[in-house]
This record gives structure tokens, C-alpha cells and sequence, in this order.
């Protein structure tokens, strides 16, 4: 087992699965992979969240709003840096695979414990910004009424 492996395997938020380390900490499929290189680990975060059609409920949203939907979420997703400790740059692509959107960012370190924060923390970033763009007046079903629900407690019990 490498170093970067052993790392992520340690890190109470992922576990090891067939395709690589998957985060718990999300309702999303969220899975690490590492490939060793030239003194720096190769690190792939691949997430997956729904459409926006694919969890609202009882109507079909409008073509225009689920591509504007879509547009918005790819412009919010850019600059991942800014959420993570010392990467400068990452590599990101998102594409749209049927009802569902796929996130994946790669980027390389030397510093196994910190590439695992690093991975969840663009995992994070992928999932806040993906509840960001929630859009008012629909009935969403799981995972964005949880997702939802958690948010407004929060917001709740924080006094506001």
C-alpha cells in the first residue's frame, strides 16, 4: 500500500471501495484515486450529483431552466483551489452524463495527509456549491430535501 493510499485509508471520512476511496461524508458518490509518480501522487476526485430535473418532483422542469441550471453550476465549480491548503492548481472538467453531472478534479502532492483534506474538501465544495443552485419553487425529492433540511437547521441555530 502507498503512502497516499494508506493515508486516505487512515482518514475516518473515506472508505476503501472498488474504485478507489469513497468519501461517507456525502450523500453523492464521491471516490478518491491515486496513481504514484515521480516523488508527487497523482490524486482523481470524481463526484457525481443529479440533475436538477432528476430530483424534482411531480413536473418536469423546462429545458431552459436545466440548462441555465447546469451553466450556472459549471461557472460556480471553477477556481476549486480556493477551498484547499496549498494546491495552486487543479485540473477540472465537468460534463453531464444523462440525469446525472460528473465533477473530476485532479491534482498532484507529496503530502499524503494533506492531499486526503484536500480531496474532501473539493468534495465538500462540489456538494455546497451543487445546493447552491437549488432552484426556489420545486418539491425535490433525496438527496437535495435532506441536503435542504440540514441547511435550514443550520442556518436556524445559528441565530439568524
Amino acid at each position: 500500500m502507498t503512502d497516499a493510499d494508506a493515508a486516505l485509508s487512515e482518514h475516518a471520512a473515506y472508505e476503501r471501495g472498488e474504485a478507489g476511496h469513497e468519501l461517507t461524508t456525502t450523500p453523492f458518490e464521491a471516490v478518491v484515486e491515486t496513481d504514484d509518480g515521480d516523488g508527487e501522487t497523482r490524486y482523481r476526485v470524481v463526484v457525481r450529483v443529479p440533475t436538477l430535473g432528476a430530483v424534482v418532483e411531480g413536473e418536469t422542469v423546462a429545458a431552459v431552466v436545466e440548462e441555465g441550471w447546469f451553466d450556472t453550476l459549471t461557472l460556480r465549480l471553477e477556481g476549486p483551489e480556493q477551498v484547499t491548503t496549498g494546491l495552486e492548481s487543479i485540473d477540472s472538467e465537468v460534463t453531464r452524463e444523462g440525469r446525472a453531472v460528473r465533477v473530476e478534479m485532479a491534482f498532484s502532492s507529496s503530502d499524503p495527509e494533506r492531499a486526503a483534506e484536500n480531496a474532501k474538501a473539493l468534495v465538500e465544495f462540489v456538494e455546497g456549491t451543487w445546493v447552491q443552485g437549488i432552484v426556489p419553487g420545486y418539491e425535490y425529492g433525496e438527496p437535495a430535501a435532506s441536503l435542504l433540511d440540514r441547511a435550514t437547521q443550520n442556518y436556524d441555530e445559528g441565530g439568524a
